[in-house]
Parts: structure tokens; sequence; C-alpha cells
């Protein structure tokens, strides 16, 4: 079938718009690649230096230079439970590298926190940061010039996004990423969620909450819900960035060793030494992007990549809005239900067919680009899902049927026929909003403004019966600015628990939510933030705000004179303990807009900086940000 001309349209819209950008990103590419391997052009003492550590066999092959040598950046540590099965990868992939005539060394790792263990904690306003600081890590880690290729691993919320935008930088060498695969289901979500709302109640005392949360995230293995760090992997296959089918093969399993295997095999055999090149910076291209885009919205994904993509594509020179997630998202049916925007985890929906399913369903009806990717055999090799058959990888057509249409649909017969996606628009800014999680009796709300500049002041306040029956949680300076952007899940079991009394309640922050949230009707990402003189900055307790998920619509209900004459209110937030804030301080002044990605690095095409400020043409080049204004507020 042929692709939908919304894709069409939306792509042509930022190849042109990008055009310049694009280009000198791909010629940076290309002039970054040489004839022979990258370390033949080492002086004698760099390469040794280079092999020191290797084994004979491999020394010998990097001193011949004529063999491939496959660079591996990890995320692992056995903290979080996503990454812990990398531990044993790297021998793994070395045997498999051998086997395919080329060698794998380990470049480096890059850090990888857990957004889990510090929401609602001081160390949260550091999450949105390690994105970037990953994306630097992984430069680090490929600055050598000895490699050829390379493997990424890495699976969670910040750390994909992070890998992606370091090997961008690097767009003339092949990079495939390797998955770890989800932990074995625990209890429900849903009880998980009634569990936590209880103890939000006083319901529920903490060794019952302790033990249902350790029920759920019991095993090594990614989460199980769909968050960000599942949604990643599902956007690297609409990609073609990893193996088809591999996202959900659980850890320590013979395919997902296979896989493992197959991964480094891959990329011996894409490098420029051979006549299979393919180097990420030609791979992924505005169709890439909008790919990755479509499968968002399709799944009812985590809205944190409406930050996280635009980064991305800005690392491949390319300028990616919020509108372009808009036009997409009227056109592209929502096709799975996974909590938090259904009852079903991802081993369910790897069970009704997983993302082979999906995205046959979408390219049959040209919801998807047939993309050049990592792997022979075009873009319907990802319709297929991996197997093993007497020991040997194979891969077999995905299930002409879903196994489970309440989790997983064709797009004959899509849960709604739009994605859940909203942009939202009016007198306090620019905000998103998941509308696939809420129901629709839920998705406009008017009511008066409780506005708090934390969290917990939030919580206090129920606490001390200080909350009207309706309202709207307005949580500002949370923004990149202002704060690095923390997420605001730990108010959701509070707001779920208050609308399951029948209350009408809703959420409007300039910080992000976890893309394991989800009933709750919540406007995040409001730009400008509140710390650049945003417009939400200028709410004050009482005044009625309407949030029209439907409609699209961001307004307060003020006189209009009186709106006018309003100011921003200072930020009465008491800082927490600092955990390494003081760090990341430039971060803080330099970031860039949600709507821009939030970028506190240069990337590829010109940033914003400070809320809606643009960086001027003559403060860039080449990706480099050459000349620093102070930083000013944008006025109200």
């Amino acid at each position: 079938m042929s692709t939908h001309p919304r894709l069409e349209e939306v792509a042509a819209r930022i190849r042109e718009r990008s055009r310049e950008h694009r280009r000198a990103y791909l010629n940076r590419c290309d002039s970054s690649r040489t004839r022979g391997p990258n370390r033949a052009h080492l002086s004698c003492g760099n390469l040794a230096h280079g092999f020191a550590a290797c084994g004979e066999t491999d020394k010998s092959a990097l001193r011949s230079g004529s063999a491939p040598n496959i660079g591996i950046v990890t995320a692992f540590n056995d903290m979080l439970s996503a990454h812990q099965p990398f531990g044993t990868y790297p021998d793994r992939i070395k045997r498999a590298a051998r086997a395919a005539g080329a060698t794998a060394q380990v470049a480096g790792g890059v850090p990888a926190m857990c957004d889990g263990v510090t929401q609602g904690r001081p160390g949260m306003e550091l999450s949105l940061f390690s994105r970037d600081v990953i994306a630097q890590a992984t430069a680090i880690a490929l600055c050598h010039d000895m490699f050829d290729a390379a493997l990424l691993l890495g699976v969670c919320d910040k750390i994909v996004p992070g890998l992606l935008i370091g090997a961008l930088a690097f767009g003339h060498l092949p990079f495939v990423f390797v998955p770890a695969g989800p932990m074995p289901s625990g209890i429900p979500n849903k009880t998980k969620a009634e569990v936590r709302e209880r103890y939000a109640a006083g319901q529920a005392t903490r060794d019952e909450l302790l033990d249902a949360e350790a029920a759920s995230y019991h095993a090594p293995g990614t989460c199980t819900f769909y968050g960000t760090a599942n949604s990643n992997q599902i956007l690297l296959e609409a990609m073609g960035l990893q193996l088809p089918g591999t996202s959900f093969v659980p850890p320590g399993t013979p395919l997902r060793d296979a896989l493992t295997e197959a991964a480094a095999a891959r990329a011996a055999a894409i490098t420029a030494l051979g006549d299979d090149y393919r180097p990420i910076g030609r791979l992924v291209d505005e169709r890439a992007i909008v790919n990755a885009i479509v499968a968002l919205l399709a799944t009812g994904g985590s809205t944190n990549h409406t930050i996280h993509f635009v980064a991305v594509a800005r690392a491949a020179g390319l300028i990616v809005t919020w509108e372009d997630f808009e036009a997409l998202a009227e056109v592209v049916p929502l096709l799975a239900r996974i909590y938090p925007n259904g009852d079903a985890d991802v081993n369910r929906f790897q069970a009704a067919g997983g993302t082979p399913f999906l995205l046959r369903e979408l390219l049959d009806a040209g919801l998807l680009f047939e993309l050049d990717t990592v792997v022979d055999g075009g873009f319907r090799a990802y319709a297929r899902e991996p197997r093993l058959r007497d020991g040997s990888l194979e891969w077999a057509d995905a299930a002409a049927a879903s196994g489970d249409e309440t989790v997983l649909r064709p797009a004959s017969a899509p849960f709604e026929p739009t994605g859940g996606l909203r942009l939202l628009r009016g007198a306090i800014g620019r905000a998103l909003a998941k509308v696939s999680a809420v129901r629709p009796e839920y998705r406009r709300i008017e009511a008066p403004a409780v506005v708090v500049d934390d969290p917990a002041e939030l919580r206090a306040r129920h606490k001390a019966g200080r909350l009207p029956r309706d309202f709207v949680a307005v949580v500002r300076y949370q923004g990149p600015h202002a704060n690095g952007m923390p997420e605001m899940h730990s108010l959701m079991p509070l707001l779920g628990m208050l609308q399951n009394q029948g209350r009408r309640v809703a959420l409007l922050t300039d910080g992000r939510l976890s893309g394991a949230s989800g009933k709750v009707l919540s406007a995040i990402h409001v730009t400008p933030e509140a710390a650049v003189g945003g417009a939400i900055a200028n709410l004050r307790d009482g005044d009625r705000v309407l949030i029209d998920g439907e409609g699209g619509r961001l307004e307060v209900v003020v006189d209009e004179a009186e709106w006018r004459e309003r100011r921003p209110a200072a930020n009465t937030a008491t800082p927490g303990d600092d955990l390494g804030r003081v760090l990341f301080a430039f971060n803080r002044a330099h970031v860039g807009p949600a709507d821009e990605g939030a970028l506190s690095i240069s990337c590829g095409a010109p940033p914003g900086r400070g809320g809606d400020k643009r960086i001027t043409e003559t403060e860039y080049d080449v990706g480099r940000v050459t000349a620093h204004a102070p930083f000013e507020a944008k006025d109200a």
C-alpha cells in the first residue's frame, strides 16, 4: 500500500525546514569516513595503547587492520533491573565477533539512573540532564578512532535517547542497538495501582505497599509496564535500528542470547570495510523520525518522547516540532492497550503478536515508511518475529491475527481512530496531553486552580483537608531551566484516588510526567516554563482553568484586563538536598525549552535557550554555540 499522504506531508515539512542543517550534518558524516579502518590512521603508539589489553588473537587482528573492530558502549549496572543482564553481554559479543571474522572491545560505559528509584526525590532533578551526559559519554567512548561499528547496550528512559544522540555525532559509523528484554510478569499493574491509591488514602500500610511494589518489580529485566523504557524499544524497531522482533524477548533465554550474537555479526557485516555499508547518519532521516512518532502514537507510548525525539532529530540535523506530532496523531490509530492505557503488560503484548504484528499492521495501512535498516530484506523484515529452530536463529512472518484483541488490534479495528496525544494551546502556553489512558468523560475539565511550586505542598494540603472538591493542580517551576524538569509521577496515586472518589481533578505542570502515568488528565511540558516568565507563573489559587484534551485548549477563565496586569509569582519552593545538583548548574542555565528537546548540549541544529529565546545565526556555527549572551527571561 502507498504511504499515507499525511506521513508524506509531515516528512516533507521536516525535510524542507531542515534542509541546510541536514546538509551540514551529512557533510560532517561524509568527511569523517576514512579509507580503511579508522585505527589504521593512528600512530603506532596510539594503536599500541588501543590493543594493549587484548588477547593475542584479537591483538593480531587489530595490528593487521583488515578486520572490523566493534565498539561496545554499555549502560550496564546491577541496580537497574533492565540493565543487569548486560553484565554478561561483552564476552558473548566478543565470541560472536570472532566467529564473524571481527573483533570487539568495550569502548566505554555510560551512566544509567533509574527514574523509578528517584521519583519524588531530589535526584530526579538530574534525570533529564542524564540524557545529555549519556550522549557525551557515548562520544567519549567512541572518540578513540578504534572502531568500525558499535553495539549500543541500553534500554531505559534517558539511556536510549542519550545513546542515540551520541551515536548520531558519529554518523559515519554503523550502530546496532541491543536490548535485554523484560522481566517476567509480576502482580497485575491494576492491583499495584490500587494499593498505591489506598496507601495515599491512609488505608494501606507501608509494608503492604512495599510488598506490592516488590511483587511488581521482582527480577532482572525491564519493568513490564509500557513506560518510556519499553516505548524506547518499539521506537527503535520502527526506525530499523535493532534486529527485528527483539524488543520483548526475555533475558537469560537461548533466543535472547542468539539475538545478541546475531547483532554482533550484523554490526561486523555493515561497516565501511565491506560492501553493505550502513552508517547511522544516513539511516536516521526524516522518514525514520516519522516512523518513530507513528509507533509512539499507535501504542499510546511515553510522553517523554515528545521531548527526546525532538532532541534526537536535532542530533541528525533535523528540526521536528510538536505540530508534527499533532499532525500525525490525527491520522494514526491507537492499536495497543498496554498499562497505563490498558490492563496488560508488555509480556501480554508480546504474546498477542508484539512489535512484528504492530509494524505489519501499520505498514499495510500505509502508516510507516519502508526504510533502509540495519538488516537485509527491507523494512518488511520488521514484520517478522525471531525463533530458534534446532538451535539456529530464523525469522517467521508475524501472526495473521492478534492473539488478544483486548491488548493488540489490527489497523482495521483500532481502539481509537486517532493517536492518544494532544497538543494544547491557549493563554497559559503550549502543553501536551496523553489522552489514550484517560476515559473520555475525564478528558475535559474546568475547575479552580490549586497552585503550588513543590509537589509535596499538594500532598500537605490534602492531608490538612485544604483541597477543594474539584480542582486543577498547577505545579509550576518544574521546567528544565528551573530544576531540570523532574517527573510528577509521585502525585498520581493521590490524584487517582481523588478521581476514584468522584471528584474532578487534573494536573497542569511545566514538568514532566512518567510514561507510566495515565488515567488523570494531565497537561504537561507547559512552554514557556515558569522560570522564564511563562504564563503558568501568572496563575493564582482559585483561577478557573480549562484543560480540554479533545479540543486542544489550555485556558484560564480570568478577566482579560486583570490577566494582562498579572506578573509571574516568585518560586516559593525550598531547594532539597543537593545530591549533585550543583554540578548541573550550567545545564540548567543553558538548557533549551521542552518543545525544542530540552537540550543542554549542542548537537546538530541550532537549539533554543531559555524558554522561547532563540540563539541567533551568528551564535551558531556547525552545531556549536560560539557565543553566549547572558540569560534573559522572556517577558510574560
